[in-house]
């Protein structure tokens, strides 16, 4: 996430031991990246720390970053905590709410804010089967299940208005989405867009991989793990406008991302950091501590001319 000219990443993810176990990175760091300086920093963190976690889904609102969901040591979690990113402090607080039901536990699900709320979409998780109401909302796992607990994916809407701390499912309408999960999601002026997982044409269909905002018309699409799990590098622009897609040229095509992170920096650019470089479901030892920089658009002349300058 983008503050003051600094990204700030909060990990939540896993590492491999050398005893082939998951072992959790701590859980009470937060890493702040100076675009300016190239030089990261570490912080830590207090109050309600969230435990470790993978498969969370976290955004950005008024300088308070909230993630929720996520899969801890006890699996599927549907826990809300929020952070200021802007006192300098980083202290976490579980947020309870007060209103309406929250969604079941799950992790891989994504995120839009927009009008002052969170809305979440999708992810993998489980229910108690009197709640799974509607079968194309919610696709079984059918090797995934435990007496009358069942593992699947969704395309449910969930809301959560922070100011009242309140729970609710908006209605849809249109062609739902597939029940899916470890996609991507993006916000652009009034609407959500989602990105994944079904196979299409142009580009290949893939999972965890991420859409980001250039422009009030522009999507740019990263790496991810294609359907015959390779891990993948090339980069795209959507058009929301004519709602055509374009490969994008980059200088990063020898190194395969997946499961990272991106978010817009100054100028149209976007940065991606961290992520796995293999299919870390079969290899895990491929983690990545890299940022890189995708330059979408011509840069203005006085960020040319102080390039120029450093160069100098």
């Amino acid at each position: 996430m983008l503050i003051d000219a600094k990204l700030l990443f909060y990990v939540t993810c896993f590492l491999q031991s050398i005893a082939d176990d998951e072992v959790f990175l701590p859980n009470d760091e937060i890493w702040l990246y100076d675009l300016e300086r190239g030089v990261w920093e570490m912080c830590r963190m207090s109050g309600e720390v969230p435990p470790p976690m993978s498969g969370t889904c976290g955004c950005c609102l008024n300088g308070d970053m909230y993630i929720f969901g996520g899969c801890d040591d006890n699996g599927q979690t549907n826990q809300l905590y929020c952070v200021n990113l802007l006192d300098g402090i980083y202290t976490w607080r579980k947020v309870n709410h007060k209103s309406g039901s929250p969604p079941s536990p799950r992790d891989k699900l994504s995120c839009w804010v927009f009008n002052g709320r969170l809305i979440y979409f999708g992810g993998y998780g489980h229910k108690q089967l009197d709640d799974i109401n509607n079968n194309r909302s919610f696709l079984m796992d059918e090797v995934s299940w435990v007496d009358d607990i069942y593992w699947g994916w969704n395309n449910e809407v969930h809301m959560f208005d922070p100011t009242s701390a309140s729970w609710s499912e908006p209605h849809t309408s249109g062609c739902d989405p597939d029940p899916r999960a470890a996609h991507a999601s993006v916000t652009l002026c009034h609407k959500g867009y989602v990105c994944g997982v079904p196979a299409s044409n142009v580009p290949m269909g893939r999972s965890w991989h991420t859409l980001t905002a250039i422009s009030d018309s522009g999507l740019f699409l990263f790496g991810g793990l294609s359907i015959d799990c390779k891990p993948m590098s090339d980069g795209w622009v959507f058009d929301v406008g004519t709602k055509k897609w374009r490969e994008f040229e980059h200088p990063y095509m020898n190194k395969p991302r997946l499961w990272h992170t991106a978010c817009q920096g100054k100028d149209s650019d976007v940065i991606v950091f961290g992520g796995s470089c293999n299919y870390i479901l079969r290899v895990d030892t491929g983690h990545c501590n890299d940022a890189h920089v995708f330059q979408t658009q011509p840069y203005p002349l006085f960020r040319e001319n102080l390039f120029s300058a450093r160069r100098h």
